[in-house]
């Protein structure tokens, strides 16, 4: 990037506007792609811990903080500097899941559910992918639905319906 920007210097001082423009063009892929992956790194995060939840039918304080840190930086990095758009919609969740993450996902947490008990074919199997997407999408919504000071109450809310949720809240 930084030699896009001093490219982009040289085209406004030598007044070449329409090559300045196109380097500002690539800077707002660039930009875009990166807010992208980082989305697909916190989504993944969060497929992982669900995985574990629907598998071990258990919630531990880790994996709920876990799940709470993805959703809260998804919905942070998701909203645009207007404030007004997103850069993935509510109705888009499903397909990047099924596209791009679920299987990154999979494999991943093949190696923590259990303790690496099963490869990632076999845990592919063994999962609800209705299931967790839904449960994902669920999470998701709450990001267009919250402030972000509201977020983790809401968040909460929903944790306690996992499998072992109910044991998890009221472990004091």
């Amino acid at each position: 990037m930084t030699q896009e920007l001093i490219d982009l210097r040289s085209c406004i001082l030598e007044q070449r506007y329409n090559d300045a423009l196109a380097i500002v063009d690539e800077l707002e892929g660039m930009s875009k792609k990166a807010i992208i992956q980082q989305i697909k790194s916190f989504l993944k995060i969060l497929l992982i811990h669900l995985i574990k939840n629907q598998i071990e039918q258990r919630l531990t304080n880790s994996w709920a903080a876990c799940i709470r840190n993805a959703v809260v930086g998804i919905q942070d990095i998701n909203l645009k500097e207007n404030k007004k758009s997103y850069y993935i919609n509510v109705d888009e969740w499903e397909d990047l899941i099924l596209e791009e993450v679920i299987e990154k996902a999979i494999a991943d947490a093949s190696d923590e559910v259990l303790n690496g008990a099963y490869n990632q074919f076999q845990l592919e199997e063994m999962i609800d992918k209705t299931q967790l997407i839904a449960k994902g999408c669920q999470f998701l919504s709450l990001t267009y639905e919250h402030s972000a000071k509201s977020l983790p109450k809401a968040i909460a809310e929903v944790l306690i319906q996992l499998p072992g949720g109910e044991s998890w809240f009221y472990r004091k």
